[in-house]
């Protein structure tokens, strides 16, 4: 059986990244015990992603590179923000135990919908946040293996995603 559409595809990988020619940083790494199981072509993944992994078997090793304008895109400056600090505040005081450089906040925007965001600097009336994706402008390079391939279930085709060890629960 090969990697195509309405598959269930098992695969253990590790995934580096870096900005041009900056060292290459783990990003993420699976393992035989905590592979990465999904359905093939439903529009879930980076679309090169699969394009790399189609007509692949089990036992077919992968060694590709994805580039950023594939990947997560490139930052974009109207993803940076500029808030006034009085947002961040919890009963009239600002949230300095929750709002630090570096850290990760999720937050609403105007019409409700949830961000993912980092706080590049915290200025005297104001915080600066970047909801850039963490891997914009980053190439991505995959290194791994298929470990198993089987036909997606009727109601997994009919949900979009799998279920079962690996997949999503009910």
């Amino acid at each position: 059986m090969t990697i195509d559409n309405n598959k269930v595809v098992t695969v253990n990988y590790h995934l580096s990244s870096h900005i041009n020619d900056e060292a290459p940083e783990l990003v993420e790494q699976t393992s035989s015990e905590h592979p990465f199981v999904f359905m093939f072509g439903v529009g879930q993944l980076l679309p090169d992603f699969e394009k790399n992994l189609l007509n692949k078997k089990v036992g077919d090793k992968f060694d590709f590179k994805i580039n950023p304008e594939s990947a997560y895109g490139l930052s974009d400056q109207e993803m940076i923000a500029k808030i006034p600090k009085n947002a961040f505040e919890v009963d009239g005081k600002f949230d300095a135990e929750r709002v630090k450089e570096g850290e990760e906040l999720m937050m609403n925007d105007a019409d409700g919908n949830q961000l993912m965001g980092f706080v590049q600097e915290i200025g005297d009336d104001y915080v600066i946040m970047d909801f850039n994706h963490p891997l914009a402008d980053h190439h991505l390079h995959f290194v791994g293996e298929v470990l198993d391939i089987r036909e997606a279930t009727p109601e997994e085709i009919a949900h979009g995603h799998v279920h079962g060890p690996g997949g999503h629960h009910h």
